[in-house]
């Protein structure tokens, strides 16, 4: 999102600082056009991306949805796991 800031850049442009296949960035970037934070529009034989129409705004909200989800399953998983303790004992 930073990169895109300044400009359009293409997946390999993106993956290269990060150490990331094409595949991975790929994975990343379809995620974050799912939501509106990037665009891709297929030039030549490249993907370039540009930021998307999301405001911040949507992407706090975003982020904060799945968060909560992450927590409500890691809470989950906490309390399979007491329970198991509490039968071993």
């Amino acid at each position: 999102m930073e990169r895109l800031g300044r400009g359009p850049a293409t997946l390999g442009e993106l993956a290269g600082p990060f150490g990331l296949t094409l595949n991975g960035i790929k994975k990343h970037v379809g995620i974050l056009e799912e939501v509106d934070l990037v665009a891709t529009a297929k030039i030549g034989r490249t993907r370039q991306c540009r930021l998307g129409p999301a405001e911040l705004r949507d992407v706090t909200n975003w982020v904060d949805a799945h968060r909560r989800t992450v927590e409500a399953r890691l809470d989950s998983f906490s309390a399979f796991v007491d329970e198991q303790k509490e039968r071993v004992r």
